[in-house]
């Protein structure tokens, strides 16, 4: 449940940044800002919430494509903070102010690829547009903050899968 006043952002990462013992220091941020709701007038909050999930899986491939320790998986971090953030002008209309550091306390889940999607998150990485159209087909699945700690010991901490 979310905290009075609290904002749910969605933030880009890879399985490496999951191994931080201070928490997520996020490059973007994602939510559902006014101006996505602007972009997408037909959607409902939770329509809009995917959306910004959606755009932080694509950022995900990103951080993937300039990490090559990185295994090629996608990771969508969603977290509720009580603070307001401000729109960035020039990014997607989901794209909020990334915070510099946001504690694994104030995480609700994460997101993660299944094995699977590496045949389409390793050569979206590097470039490849189709795969990344097919890798945004793909479903990410639900792991609950308890399970952080399950999730972490999956992936050495040199990054090799």
């Amino acid at each position: 449940m979310r905290k009075t006043g609290a904002v749910r952002l969605y933030l880009p990462a890879t399985l490496l940044d999951l191994r931080a013992a201070d928490g997520l220091h996020p490059s973007a941020a994602h939510a559902a800002t006014p101006a996505l709701a602007e972009a997408l007038p037909d959607e409902d909050v939770e329509g809009l919430e995917f959306a910004a999930m959606l755009a932080a899986a694509d950022g995900s491939v990103a951080l993937i494509s300039a990490d090559e320790a990185a295994p090629p998986r996608r990771v969508v971090v969603v977290a509720d903070l009580s603070a307001e953030f401000s729109q960035v002008t020039e990014g997607l209309p989901s794209e909020v102010a990334a915070p510099s550091l946001v504690a694994w306390t104030c995480v609700r889940s994460v997101h993660v690829d299944d094995v699977d999607a590496e045949a389409d998150v390793a050569p979206a990485a590097r470039g490849d547009a189709e795969a990344l159209d097919r890798a945004a087909e793909r479903d990410l699945l639900w792991y609950d903050v308890s399970e952080l700690d399950a999730l972490r010991s999956l992936w050495p901490a040199t990054g090799e899968a």
